[in-house]
């Protein structure tokens, strides 16, 4: 039974809107097989890497060339505006650029010129000791996320610098041109001062900081969670790095995060919650931090980081198997909760909070992990709901319980699809951020262990 809100949106429309011309022959007969339900694992991989990749593309702002914070089909956007973009988001979207031009969708040249635009945007746009903020506007000016949160936001400035350190060392060996959009990346990078964010020197780093509210948001940020990103790029810095005692004492909580659990048979590694004692959290935190981080051999004092997210993914396939709640659609070729959008707007959704709601993002970007689930749920959708399938891939999310999706989508949900994906079938960013040599002396000063870049068979 398919699912029916506003419209179908045929799978060769989707593939046809902002490809080469030089593969449209291609793609036709791909769409042509799709329909025949005659198709392989490669060609599902092309064609939701292609759709996710033109989310940041196609549908990116115009003047920034950065991503949109969310894309609405149906174009209501309540008491939002539509041409918001996301820092964060965009990080992610730098890398999906990257899987474009690999896969084909577009060239070289094409991408470097988008680069171009966005660094450009980006040296001008209001940031806060080197910090950018959660949103920004097209004239590169501070959306407020919230009523304090109007300045600097460091987990989203790491998403963001992740992505574009992974662009670097794709184009460190290029022309001039090439060779000059690395140096401003570099500089954009030495800008930010994460060390400041420490709060006068404390061992933890803190979100938020605000020239109007100052240190008001209060967030420091440790315990395990999707930001371990962020303190390694803080120790990785060349001009403003913590030092390790920030992530002894800050994110492993002098060893606290160490103290695990069991959950659906599987050992959780990390304390995924330290507070509220739920043992597992939304699968988006087995992937933002991990989109040019390898966790193909990563460990230190605290966990095995392969362990940590392939359990957590598996957790997550489990429970939609025993499904306690008997909601409808769960099984092995349904599964997968994160944050998403929900018939009770935006909400977060694991284990032990389940309303019913499958998020694509969740499955696909976790594909590493557990390819085998991950694929089996990536036919499900495209052969037995394509009604669930849009412009730019899967939508946000839907609830076959309650007969409802919307046709929407959000960039750090649609992001991390193509690039983890294109980690599953190559390696490709995390081969290219791993070869950042400031990174690697950050995952030294933390004494983490680490496999060579080009070992991720």
């Amino acid at each position: 039974m398919r699912l029916v809100l506003i419209s179908v949106f045929l799978v060769v429309a989707s593939i046809v809107a902002g490809c080469n011309g030089q593969k449209s022959s291609k793609k036709e007969h791909l769409a042509q097989n799709i329909s025949n339900e005659i198709y392989s694992d490669d060609q599902l991989l092309d064609l939701v890497q292609q759709q996710t990749f033109n989310y940041f593309w196609e549908g990116a702002e115009p003047v920034s060339g950065l991503a949109r914070e969310r894309i609405h089909i149906d174009n209501i956007y309540p008491n939002h505006d539509k041409d918001i973009v996301t820092t964060g988001g965009s990080g992610f979207g730098l890398m999906a650029i990257l899987v474009g031009v690999e896969r084909g969708f577009i060239n070289r040249s094409q991408a470097l010129g988008r680069f171009e635009k966005i660094v450009a945007f980006l040296e001008k746009a209001d940031r806060f000791h080197g910090a950018w903020p959660h949103w920004l506007m097209p004239d590169g000016k501070t959306a407020p996320f919230s009523l304090k949160d109007n300045g600097g936001d460091l987990v989203e400035t790491a998403f963001l610098i992740q992505g574009l350190l992974t662009v670097k060392e794709y184009f460190k060996n290029g022309n001039e041109r090439e060779l000059k959009l690395c140096e401003k990346i570099q500089n954009l990078w030495e800008g930010v001062e994460w060390n400041w964010y420490t709060k006068g020197g404390q061992d933890v780093l803190y979100w938020h900081w605000s020239p109007d509210y100052q240190w008001d948001m209060d967030f420091p940020v440790g315990g395990y969670n999707e930001a371990l990103i962020m303190y390694i790029l803080a120790a990785s810095s060349p001009t403003h790095a913590i030092n390790a005692e920030v992530y002894k004492k800050g994110w492993a909580k002098n060893g606290r995060i160490t103290k695990d659990t069991v959950y659906y048979g599987l050992e959780t590694e990390l304390n995924h919650y330290e507070h509220d004692n739920s043992p597992v959290g939304p699968l988006f935190w087995a992937h933002y931090s991990y989109l040019g981080l390898n966790p193909k051999g990563l460990s230190d004092s605290y966990a095995d980081y392969w362990k940590l997210n392939v359990n957590h993914a598996l957790i997550h396939y489990k429970h939609s198997m025993e499904n306690p709640k008997n909601f409808k659609g769960y099984g092995e070729k349904c599964w997968g909760l994160t944050s998403s959008y929900s018939p009770k707007g935006y909400a977060g959704h694991r284990p032990d909070m389940d309303i019913g709601v499958i998020s694509p993002t969740a499955a696909l970007s976790s594909m590493p992990y557990t390819p085998k689930e991950s694929i089996r749920f990536l036919r499900f959708l495209y052969t037995e709901h394509d009604s669930l399938i849009g412009k730019y891939g899967p939508f946000d999310a839907f609830s076959l319980e309650k007969n409802w999706f919307l046709p929407r989508y959000l960039a750090i949900d649609q992001g991390p699809i193509p690039v983890m994906i294109e980690n599953y079938r190559s390696g490709l960013l995390w081969e290219l951020f791993m070869a950042n040599e400031d990174v690697q002396k950050g995952l030294d000063k933390l004494d983490f262990q680490y496999a060579d870049i080009k070992d991720n068979g």
